[in-house]
């Protein structure tokens, strides 16, 4: 897929997820999907330490958009070095073009958290770095 249609395709996205209305506020999902899946060497590590905190909360411990963004206040308020993280060469097979492809609505939200799905899977060896950067903090999962 070209960049520039999934740029597109994410653009679209997002004002979906905004206008969206739902109180688990799934934007953030959509938020953490495309920056851990789209992060090349100019991503800042917190972009992408926020983004695969966001996608473990989701996809493991089934939190929703705002429980993430309540933890993400809360790391963000802490002064830290944030971690580099490998960026693994494939980032999941589902894309932003994807979850736009299905209808709105209940599939193209579950096609969000499938998309959460796909690019947390390649990230998991990360896990580990992610669950004590949340335990540091004080946050509960």
């Amino acid at each position: 897929m070209a960049e520039h249609s999934l740029q597109h395709a994410y653009d679209e996205l997002q004002c979906y997820t905004l206008a969206h209305g739902h109180p688990d506020f799934i934007h953030q999902h959509a938020v953490d999907a495309w920056i851990a899946q789209q992060a090349d060497e100019r991503t800042k590590p917190i972009g992408l330490t926020f983004a695969l905190v966001g996608l473990y909360l989701h996809v493991e411990r089934g939190f929703s958009g705002r429980q993430v963004q309540r933890a993400h206040q809360q790391l963000a308020r802490h002064k830290q070095q944030w971690p580099t993280l490998a960026l693994p060469k494939h980032r999941g097979s589902f894309s932003a073009d994807d979850v736009m492809a299905a209808p709105a609505g209940p599939e193209r939200d579950r096609a969000i958290d499938a998309w959460c799905a796909s690019v947390w899977e390649p990230y998991r060896e990360q896990r580990e770095v992610v669950t004590a950067l949340l335990e540091k903090n004080g946050i509960q999962f």
